[in-house]
């Protein structure tokens, strides 16, 4: 089913030079066997062909192989053959499922672009990761058709085996010094009984979660919603390199890839996943750590909130977890700990339902546009993993509010 082809003393992988792929393959993804260097690439392909969580790729991918669901691709395999080839595969994925996916993808199947990401790795010595690979985070994998195709490493495979026992510390990026406290207590006290620490690196409760298991001598793992080759926010520079030296700064997305608003939601899934519990220290009634709570719940990982003043704004979200869904209440790493042993948070309501797990084609379509350079309908749909068709219904919609606007050269963002 892969597409190999050998001419003269080339060999064609995908329509590219086949023994550059191999070469670079076995740079990032060592040791990989003749037979698995298609399939390694093509996982690598496929973690810019769509955007995280597509329930539709995870699905292919697992019922034809990465290498077989790419060849589809490049090969425009009609929708029903596709149809029928998943089917056999084990896949319940209906026509109308796939035609709205190859839509989804065919804006940014594109000649070399992996091959792009590969050399940045090499560049930055990034180690891909893929299911089986001993480094490999399983808790992922109970994300099922949502988790992810492979994974971008930057540090060490030591940190991710340590992480098979470990909690996220998430919360606010507006925090307090009363949140930076206990976020400090809170991480070197979990990491003085041996578990590793996992948090997405952004301001505040992240920052203050990774720099406290550093100073503690501890292991933390950075999930970031761009390519790992360039770190993010920018005023981390420095904290990431640190986690690079002695911890593990991990994406789904191939270098080069840009954070959004969806990615940083979809990115909650992973550190919802990744640990063994999740505690929210500090937290906004509307906070995006409430969105990893969510994903925690619906997972049947344990979630922890640590109160906080009732003045407090800040501590409004942890309240609510305490209050509407049952996260149990914390006060110090001991009660973090006892989280972890398989004691399941009981009386949870369906986070799908109440907790922000979800975002719209809006946001996306934001996320991609500009306020400054217009941009044409097939670079909105590349750029924000949605279909032509979809663009373009929505950007009716959004200027209709008036948050966009048609130029001559493209579509820009007005202020909403």
């Amino acid at each position: 089913m892969t597409t190999t082809i050998q001419k003269g003393t080339t060999m064609s992988m995908f329509g590219l030079d086949g023994a550059e792929i191999t070469g670079l393959v076995r740079t990032v993804a060592p040791d990989p066997d003749s037979g698995s260097v298609q399939e390694v690439f093509a996982r690598a392909s496929w973690t810019g062909i769509a955007e995280p969580g597509d329930r539709a790729a995870g699905e292919l991918v697992a019922a034809l192989g990465a290498a077989g669901a790419l060849t589809v691709l490049v090969d425009s395999w009609p929708v029903k053959r596709i149809a029928d080839a998943a089917s056999a595969g084990g896949s319940d994925l209906s026509a109308a499922d796939i035609e709205s996916a190859l839509a989804r993808w065919s804006p940014r199947l594109k000649s070399g672009v992996a091959l792009v990401a590969l050399r940045q790795a090499v560049r930055f010595a990034v180690r891909l990761l893929v299911p089986g690979d001993p480094a490999w985070p399983v808790g992922v994998d109970d994300l099922g058709a949502h988790a992810p195709i492979a994974l971008w490493l930057r540090g060490n495979e030591s940190t991710l085996a340590a992480a098979q026992h470990s909690i996220a510390l998430v919360g606010a990026r507006a925090a307090t010094g009363y949140g930076e406290h206990v976020t400090m207590e809170a991480s070197a006290g979990l990491v003085d009984r041996g578990f590793a620490i996992i948090s997405g690196a952004a301001y505040g409760i992240d920052g203050m979660a990774h720099r406290a298991a550093l100073a503690s001598s501890g292991q933390t793992v950075a999930i970031l919603a761009g390519g790992v080759d360039r770190f993010y926010p920018s005023g981390h520079d420095a904290l990431l390199v640190r986690i690079v030296e002695s911890g593990a700064v991990i994406s789904e997305l191939p270098c080069g890839s840009p954070p959004t608003k969806w990615r940083f939601l979809q990115r909650n899934r992973l550190i919802a996943a990744a640990s063994q519990a999740t505690i929210v220290l500090e937290a906004g009634w509307r906070s995006g750590s409430l969105n990893t709570a969510g994903h925690a719940a619906s997972l049947g990982r344990p979630i922890g909130a640590m109160p906080g003043p009732v003045t407090s704004a800040a501590s409004a979200g942890c309240h609510r977890l305490i209050r509407e869904f049952a996260a149990t209440l914390v006060t110090s790493a001991a009660d973090m700990a006892e989280l972890v042993p398989g004691t399941e948070v009981a009386g949870i309501p369906d986070p799908a339902a109440s907790l922000p797990c979800s975002t719209s084609a809006r946001v996306r379509l934001i996320d991609a546009l500009s306020p400054r350079s217009p941009r044409s309908v097939d670079d909105l749909a590349a750029r924000s993993g949605m279909s032509i068709a979809e663009v373009q219904a929505e950007l009716g919609s959004l200027q209709i509010d008036g948050g966009a606007s048609e130029r001559e050269r493209g579509w820009i963002l007005l202020s909403l």
